[in-house]
């Protein structure tokens, strides 16, 4: 589904023929499918309006106004028949049925990078809370939203939570200020807590591994700290050098090369694949010998939110990887091999990592850079797709179909899909 201003349009993923068309009130700021993709939420936020649509009965449809309430965000549940609405200024979460029609409240929901989290099995929901200036988590059953737990945090200022796949435990952080990661069972106990250092700035991201055995960390100062699910404390720390020294780890640089055009084929004026092929050029990739010095920058140290740290990562499918980017040395993706807890491979790119995101079926990785390539990597090398078309294509953004067949990749007012041939066994 992709939205253009107040229209919805929704396309067959394999052939991307259009299946549906709606209209909305006005211009559509957010779009989400339902668990089951049988509905699919549209939501207005500088009006206070989610809109639904069914693709089973396209005459068929849902309307929710929050009138002076405002609404700031708006998901599904996991069972995919209850909405839940976040007002202006946080003052509550509504919970609306589509099944029963009736409307649930959730009070003081705390304004934080991400203070709702659902259990992968769809069971609980846990939600960050402020209370007379201190931090609670609430857990609800979401069956009948029924309060299942409601306790306070050893937190300063709380700015995330988080379920381990399994649904057993749930992280929460602390702000950048406070170093400091509380892990809660179901019931509400302080399973651990814990902390690396105190007074520099802190946690910047955090990721579960899928199996739920490790729960990697990244920090202000350029190392990931991953913890065991057994005693919740350290088994390594993971640093991002700006110089790769060793010779097991594996470089491969991106370069840029003109394309070579036979002269004998010129006419003019060029066919269009012909003129598309004299004025691009082509990228692939190299494998530097070590050591090799990787593009750092410096961060400003004055400034709010410096560009300093490990700022995103995400285990594979089959726990074997994680892949990260320290935010001052922008242009590398750093895999690391968690059976041997070692470095494997760096991706030095040419360009800024805008995203990176894994296979969901095997180890492979997807990296984009906001130029009109895709990289993928497996364990067994790399590779550089050109995408095809007219314009300058910018992906900035990539998204795995759950089947790992194909992704979409977006840009600021175009998306594409890429199919991915699988190798027959």
């Amino acid at each position: 589904a992709s939205c253009i201003q107040h229209r919805l349009v929704v396309r067959d993923a394999s052939s991307l023929q259009i299946r549906q068309l709606y209209t909305c009130l006005d211009q559509i700021q957010y779009i989400e499918w339902s668990s089951d993709s049988l509905f699919i939420l549209c939501a207005m936020y500088k009006r206070g309006v989610v809109q639904v649509w069914s693709l089973e009965q396209p005459e068929w449809h849902c309307k929710i106004d929050e009138g002076s309430a405002g609404l700031v965000a708006s998901c599904w549940s996991p069972d995919g028949r209850h909405i839940l609405n976040t007002t202006e200024f946080h003052l509550r979460i509504t919970v609306w049925s589509l099944c029963t029609k009736s409307v649930s409240y959730i009070k003081y929901p705390k304004a934080c990078q991400q203070g709702l989290a659902f259990t992968k099995d769809g069971r609980y929901m846990a939600v960050a809370e402020r209370r007379d200036c201190k931090d609670f988590i609430s857990i609800f059953v979401c069956s009948n939203w029924q309060l299942l737990r409601h306790f306070d945090t050893e937190t300063q200022d709380l700015f995330g939570i988080e379920w381990a796949p399994n649904g057993c435990v749930l992280a929460a952080w602390d702000t950048c200020l406070e170093y400091k990661v509380l892990l809660y069972s179901l019931d509400g106990r302080l399973l651990s807590s814990y902390r690396a250092y105190e007074w520099p700035l802190g946690i910047k991201s955090i990721a579960w591994s899928p199996s739920s055995q490790f729960l990697a960390i990244g920090s202000f100062d350029e190392k990931v700290r991953i913890l065991n699910h057994v005693t919740w404390k350290k088994i390594t720390e993971l640093d991002h050098p700006a110089t790769i020294t060793s010779k097991k780890t594996i470089v491969y640089k991106e370069v840029e090369k003109s394309p070579t055009v036979d002269t004998e084929r010129l006419t003019f004026p060029p066919t269009r694949a012909l003129a598309s092929s004299l004025f691009s050029t082509q990228s692939k990739y190299d494998i530097a010998q070590v050591p090799v010095s990787l593009q750092y920058i410096k961060p400003v140290a004055d400034r709010a939110n410096p560009k300093v740290g490990v700022g995103m990562l995400a285990f594979s499918a089959d726990n074997c990887f994680l892949a990260t980017k320290n935010d001052n040395i922008p242009n590398a993706v750093w895999i690391w091999d968690i059976r041997k807890l070692k470095l494997s491979v760096v991706l030095e790119q040419l360009c800024t990592i805008q995203c990176f995101q894994w296979d969901p079926c095997q180890p492979r990785l997807a990296v984009c850079t906001g130029s009109s390539r895709v990289y993928l990597w497996s364990p067994a090398g790399c590779m550089v797709v050109q995408v095809p078309g007219e314009g300058d294509f910018q992906i900035t953004s990539i998204s795995w179909h759950s089947s790992g067949d194909s992704m979409l990749l977006l840009s600021k007012d175009y998306f594409c899909v890429c199919y991915l041939e699988r190798e027959e066994v």
